[in-house]
């Protein structure tokens, strides 16, 4: 901000001790700190609120551009579509016995619907395959432990 050497603060520092007097000068230099740290807090959240703005508007060119990629490629598969289907089309037109002609509907297979199977899921049992030894080894609690016990467990033994 303001380039302000240790001999310009002596000096400023000099001139407020003779100007203010020696009972003032501590609550000035407590009102002058408080008033920089809310302008230094006040220039931050500026920055931050402005950089915010400038994200916002990249995302936004980022959107837009993902979209119209988006529809390009919609545009080219259903090009693609509409020419295998007049190829197709000219392929099989040329046999007879089969009953699909230009005439004859095409029939679209679609696979059934999946059916809802209610998930086997019970909040009560656990899962877990963990064999009780790797627990035993690796120290693993599958119990919880009062803290009277907790103490007595890591008490020291008496001689």
């Amino acid at each position: 901000m303001l380039d302000l050497g240790i001999s310009k603060m002596a000096l400023i520092g000099a001139v407020a001790l003779i100007v203010i007097g020696p009972e003032k000068l501590p609550r000035v230099a407590r009102t002058v700190g408080t008033l920089l740290g809310k302008a230094q807090r006040y220039v931050a959240d500026v920055k931050s609120e402005v950089n915010r703005a400038m994200d916002l508007d990249e995302l936004k060119k980022m959107k837009e551009s993902v979209e119209s990629a988006g529809r390009e490629v919609e545009q080219s598969i259903h090009a693609t579509q509409s020419a295998f289907e007049k190829d197709w089309n000219e392929a099989t037109a040329g046999l007879g016995g089969t009953g699909t002609g230009e005439d004859a509907p095409i029939p679209s297979w679609e696979p059934a619907p999946p059916q809802y199977r209610r998930p086997d899921k019970n909040w009560r049992l656990k899962r877990g395959a963990t064999p009780q030894w790797y627990k035993q080894r690796h120290g693993v609690r599958r119990q919880v432990q009062s803290g009277a016990a907790r103490v007595a467990r890591y008490r020291p033994k008496s001689p």
